[in-house]
Formats: C-alpha cells, sequence, structure tokens
C-alpha cells in the first residue's frame, strides 16, 4: 500500500494508492462480503474523507459503525483494536483527513432461537407459508440488542415441530423479506426452505407486488409519479440511508412509486409500490420528495412544524403523541404461491395509530374549511 498526503494552494490532497479509494468506505468484513450478522469479530476499514471536520475518534466510529455503542468503541480503544494510521490511539484522539482507521469490532455469540409464545395476527396459512399482519414496535427477526420477543420468535412457536426443517441458526427462519420495527403490516414468512427459496427468488425478480401506505408531510407538487435514485449508507452517519444519483458510484438502485390518495390540506396520504426493495427505501425517497413521513424521527418527520392556524403548535404535539412513529404501513401483498403457483393477494387495514392520527387530521381540516 502506497499512501500519500500533501497540500497544494491551501487545499490538502490525499490518497492511497490501490487499495483504498478517496471517502469513506462501506463497512464490510475483510474479506468483502457485506454480512452485517456475521458472529465472528468483525475487521473494519475506514478512510476518512477530506471533507471530514476534526472529531474525536470515538464519536466518529460510534457514527461510522452499526451496533457499534461509544462503550464498545472506547474499550476497542483501549485494549489496541484501533489504529490509525497503523498506530494505536487514545479516545480522545481527532480524526483527520487521510486517516486509515482500522477496528476490530467483537460481538457475542448470538444464541440459538427460542420459540416464545407471542400473539401474531395471521391473514393466511397454508402448509408451505404465512402472511402476518405485523404490529408496529415489533422487531421482524433477532439481531444485536432483540434476541427476544420478535416476529421469528413467534413464528418458531407457531409453527410447532415443523419448524425443525428451518434454519434456527440464521436467526430469520423463513423470512423472506423484512420490515423495518416500527413499519406495521403484510409480511410473507416460508414454512419450509422450497417455499423460501421460491419467494425469495419473486422478490429478486421483482414479481411480489408490494403496496404501502403512508401519511406525510405537505402535499407533492405532482400529484403522482417515481422516485428514482441510489440508496445506500449516509457517509456522516453509517445508521442512516442516504439518497444518491441514480447510477452513480454510490449505494444502489432504489425505484418507488407514488400517488396521492388523499389531500390534507398540511398532510397527504400516499399510496407508494416499491420495485426495488433497499433498506429503509420508501423513508429516504420521502425524504428526499421533500414529504417526510410523519413521525419518522431518523428521517425529520417528528420534528414540531407550524402549521398556518392558531396553537398548531400544540396540535402537532399531540398528533406525534398519537402516532410515537413512522406513519408507515405495509397495505398489500400479491404473489403467487411457491408451490402450486395460485396468485394470492392480500390487503391489511391501517392500524388503530395510523387511523386516530388521520381522524384528528381530518378534524382539523374540516375546522378550517369552515
Amino acid at each position: 500500500m502506497v499512501r500519500f498526503c500533501y497540500t497544494y494552494g491551501g487545499n490538502v490532497l490525499f490518497g492511497v494508492f490501490k487499495f483504498y479509494k478517496m471517502q469513506n468506505q462501506p463497512v464490510k468484513n475483510e474479506s468483502g462480503q457485506e454480512n452485517e450478522e456475521a458472529l465472528e469479530p468483525k475487521k473494519i476499514t475506514l478512510q476518512v474523507s477530506k471533507m471530514q471536520t476534526p472529531m474525536r475518534i470515538d464519536q466518529y466510529l460510534t457514527q461510522q459503525v452499526e451496533n457499534a455503542t461509544r462503550n464498545k468503541v472506547q474499550e476497542a480503544i483501549e485494549e489496541g483494536r484501533v489504529l490509525v494510521n497503523e498506530k494505536v490511539v487514545k479516545s480522545n484522539y481527532r480524526i483527520k483527513s487521510c486517516d486509515l482507521i482500522q477496528f476490530t469490532l467483537l460481538r457475542p455469540p448470538a444464541p440459538e432461537l427460542a420459540a416464545e409464545d407471542i400473539p401474531i395476527d395471521i391473514i393466511y396459512e397454508d402448509e408451505d407459508l404465512m402472511v402476518i399482519n405485523k404490529k408496529p414496535g415489533m422487531v421482524v427477526h433477532p439481531a444485536f440488542g432483540n434476541w427476544t420477543g420478535t416476529l421469528a420468535n413467534a413464528i418458531l412457536h407457531h409453527i410447532g415441530k415443523d419448524g425443525d426443517e428451518l434454519d434456527k441458526s440464521e436467526l430469520r427462519p423463513g423470512i423472506v423479506h423484512r420490515l423495518d420495527k416500527n413499519t406495521s403490516g403484510l409480511i410473507i414468512i416460508a414454512k419450509n426452505p422450497l417455499a423460501l427459496h421460491r419467494l425469495a427468488r419473486q422478490f429478486a425478480d421483482r414479481k411480489v407486488v408490494k403496496i404501502y401506505k403512508a401519511i406525510v408531510w405537505g402535499i407533492p407538487a405532482i400529484s403522482a409519479g417515481t422516485i428514482t435514485t441510489n440508496i445506500g449508507r449516509s457517509k456522516k452517519d453509517r445508521k442512516v440511508m442516504a439518497n444518491f444519483p441514480y447510477e452513480g458510484k454510490d449505494g444502489k438502485t432504489a425505484i418507488t412509486d407514488y400517488a396521492v390518495s388523499e389531500d390534507l390540506y398540511w398532510f397527504s396520504v400516499l399510496s407508494l409500490t416499491l420495485h426495488t426493495g433497499r433498506t429503509h427505501q420508501i423513508r429516504a425517497h420521502m425524504q428526499h420528495l421533500g414529504h417526510q413521513i410523519l413521525g419518522d424521527e431518523t428521517y425529520g418527520g417528528a420534528s414540531i412544524r407550524t402549521l398556518p392556524f392558531s396553537r398548531s403548535e400544540s396540535f402537532v404535539k399531540n398528533l406525534l403523541e398519537l402516532l410515537p412513529r413512522q406513519a408507515l404501513h405495509a397495505e398489500r401483498l400479491s404473489f403467487h404461491q411457491p408451490i402450486t403457483q395460485e396468485p394470492l393477494s392480500f390487503t391489511a387495514p391501517m392500524p388503530e395509530d395510523m387511523l386516530s392520527a388521520l381522524g384528528k387530521i381530518r378534524s382539523a381540516v374540516a375546522q378550517a374549511s369552515l
């Protein structure tokens, strides 16, 4: 590896020949395989961007690396598992442009997935699959910090002895696709490996129709359209997804159709069709459109905004108390039964919290119209 850094005309120029590019790199294992769930120590390499402002290294790594808490990072620094330019540093070291950071993150082994008697709303079930209406607040599968109480734990309990066909070591038995913890709605669960494989193929081939409903701030200027960007980890905070130019070098292609279902003066209800399945795709795309999802803390939809009527601040506060999560619901799924190829289609009504928020908004709209 050849590394250089010099100034020209007051600007810092830097580079790493052959091995590293001039930007914060995606967090990955040394093997090059992105694998957020691997349980062995994770070796991470980051190249600090020339645009990065000085910051303590423990703060920087906490922002950049998923599942890395400040305590974990500081412990790693004390144990010599963080190197900057191949040298051990202290927690108060302030990163600079051109710094090369190597970080070994130790992670505890995951327990084997256990069956738990957790109520689930099963919309449909046959010998190969289930369609579940997931309630908001339920994590889909175990991960660091959420080993129990997940949909996967509930699935194993429901399937019972037949669940032995599913691989518990994967911590996501039968789960073909995911919903965020605070997104409600329909999710497909495979009950055997063949169904899992064939359903996964339908998703990969974009043959599954996925339609969501969302309550968003404001009303799009164009009532229906398609959002096409690349989506990838933010270079400022790797726990957040960001939009990048379509067909650019950052992120992966993400396509979402939207249409206004209801105009509510200061809000609107959108119908959203996913053509790709990127992490946080709808939430990031709504931020990109400038109409964040109501209640979405991560993407700017949970701030107190002033609306053009008296006492609007208390109205918004009450609204966010009614809906303390992103107002996003997976409303409809259409696909083919993986064994018989029979077409299947399911719809789940909006959950109570979204309906309550809509009722409050509609009442305010009616008052404003008088």
